[in-house]
């Protein structure tokens, strides 16, 4: 219900066009940036950064700054929020199907760009990956939290697996997930002999059965991905019930060189915004660390274990 002092004028104001509409209806899905949405509506960009700035003010959409790019989505808390619920069946029928299926394209070339910068780089990324952590060893980090004896655990964009390997330590069987060809060639070379298999696939589409695996691993990778809320879910669908997932990643930076030389697309997650995406998506934040790493970054380490029913 909206509060005593909350009119939901400005809002029936705000919706009474067209373009609008259509904007409510795409960022009520995904999270975009300028650029994207002009492509998803065909429409230049000062008449859309227009019609964003009427819906922000008003409370409809929120924005979101990261470095040089602006991300826009709709709210999710709020008034404002429950107003858009009500809305939501009328929304759908509000817009063009075109309009989904532009966001649809665009979420293929986020990923499609992501494939092909890894398999670029994939010779070399052990040697970036240095740069920046320095001393800091994901392996241990890992190792920490791992149990003692498992009957499957999955690397969830296991790069050129180099985490393979520690899995296999003490996991009956290792599942490695990639989308880049070139990066799985690596971690097959790498794990030759030991019990893992590789599987070509997005993290938000994961190719594993349900509660397929007792422990997993996103090291480094959620800042690469369009949809990391969408990874996180199907990472607990893949999860056992009393499993426990382990993700390492960058706490927020201003570092822009990051989107350029190792294919960033978010500079990184505050603790709050992880939460709240692994709540999303059925798991309990159990462990949150920080770790200092090169260039005046900071890996942050998150352990989750599933919600358990009430």
């Amino acid at each position: 219900m909206l509060k005593s002092d909350a009119t939901p004028l400005p809002w029936f104001k705000a919706l009474a066009d067209e373009t609008r509409l259509r904007l409510v209806r795409v960022l009520s899905r995904h999270e975009l940036s300028v650029g994207e949405i002009t492509a998803v509506l065909d429409m230049g960009q000062s008449r859309v950064s227009r019609h964003l700035a009427i819906l922000v003010g008003c409370g409809l959409l929120g924005s979101r700054r990261e470095g040089a790019w602006t991300f826009y989505s709709a709210v999710t808390a709020g008034p404002a929020a429950a107003f858009l619920g009500c809305l939501a069946p009328f929304l759908d029928a509000a817009g063009h199907d075109a309009d989904l299926a532009a966001v649809d394209a665009v979420l293929r070339e986020r990923r499609l760009e992501t494939r092909r910068f890894f398999n670029d780089i994939a010779a070399d990324w052990a040697a970036l990956r240095r740069e920046v952590l320095g001393d800091l060893d994901p392996a241990a980090l890992v190792r920490e939290v791992m149990p003692d004896r498992m009957a499957a655990a999955a690397d969830l964009g296991c790069g050129p697996g180099d985490l393979l390997p520690v899995l296999a330590e003490r996991a009956g069987a290792v599942i490695g997930v990639d989308s880049s060809p070139s990066m799985l060639a690596l971690a097959e070379r790498r794990t030759h002999g030991l019990p893992v298999s590789v599987r070509m696939g997005e993290l938000e589409h994961l190719p594993m059965a349900n509660g397929e695996a007792a422990f997993a691993v996103i090291c480094l990778t959620l800042h690469h991905l369009p949809d990391p809320a969408a990874a996180l879910a199907e990472a607990r669908r893949v999860l056992a019930p009393d499993g426990r997932l382990v993700v390492i990643d960058f706490a927020p930076h201003e570092d822009e060189a990051m989107r350029r030389r190792f294919g960033d697309r978010w500079l990184g997650f505050s603790r709050e915004k992880l939460t709240e995406w692994l709540h999303r998506a059925g798991f309990d934040l159990a462990q949150w660390s920080e770790h200092p790493v090169n260039n005046g970054l900071v890996a942050a380490r998150a352990v989750a274990t599933p919600r358990q029913p009430a």
